[in-house]
């Protein structure tokens, strides 16, 4: 055995005695189930729930292990985690939302922007329906001087005025969607305009609806 083996296993052999030494030094002091204090080299489960402190041999307080949290304070602390995690949610939206808009009449403007462009859409849909039903019209017509003549309508006619048909429902469908986009996007705004208004203290100049923003 070289010195260095021997170095190491002196080492050792004072690490282990050290460790036997402190773990045999700690002492526990805690409440019983009647409040009285006791003094052991042991605790019992039930007393460490209630807090405890850790002594050395010569009594002295090495650390203090705080009482498990009852439910209602673990119930009010996650609370407490959700209000802040909220908080800090609402400030992220916020700083967002300036980046967008410095006062609510921005938003304003900006809401009444891109309503028009959807009901800008909505009148060349509208438009769309408006040519496919004057070719609808003059397909119902021949097909029904056929019909009065005795002839009979041929496939090929009775095919495109379904496809017309189906055309202006698709189109029709469209615009009832779309104008249900612009209803969620003008609350969207409306949201975002009040919440500008509590977070600078500004109030909006110009009415919501566009049509009256022009008088």
């Amino acid at each position: 055995m070289n010195r260095l083996t021997r170095f190491s296993i002196a080492v050792s052999a004072v690490a282990a005695m050290t460790l036997t030494t402190i773990a045999e030094a700690r002492m526990y002091r805690y409440l019983d189930e009647n409040g009285q204090v006791v003094i052991s080299n042991t605790i019992p489960q039930e007393a460490s729930e209630r807090g405890y402190d850790i002594l050395s041999k010569n009594g002295r307080v090495i650390e203090t292990v705080d009482p498990a949290p009852t439910e209602e304070e673990i119930a009010a602390r996650e609370a407490q985690e959700r209000r802040e995690a909220e908080e800090e949610r609402q400030r992220e939206l916020d700083r967002k939302l300036l980046e967008r808009f410095s006062h609510p009449d921005d938003a304003v403007r900006a809401m009444h922007r891109k309503i028009r462009e959807l009901q800008g859409l909505n009148q060349l849909k509208r438009g769309n329906i408006s040519v496919i039903i004057n070719q609808l019209d003059s397909e119902q017509s021949r097909a029904a001087d056929l019909e009065r003549s005795g002839r009979d309508i041929p496939g090929s006619t009775l095919k495109k005025i379904r496809r017309l048909e189906s055309q202006i429902e698709d189109i029709e469908r469209e615009i009832d969607s779309q104008n249900a986009d612009i209803k969620a996007l003008r609350k969207r705004f409306e949201e975002d305009i009040e919440r500008l208004e509590e977070i600078t203290g500004e109030k909006r100049t110009i009415p919501l609806e566009p049509d009256e923003a022009k008088k």
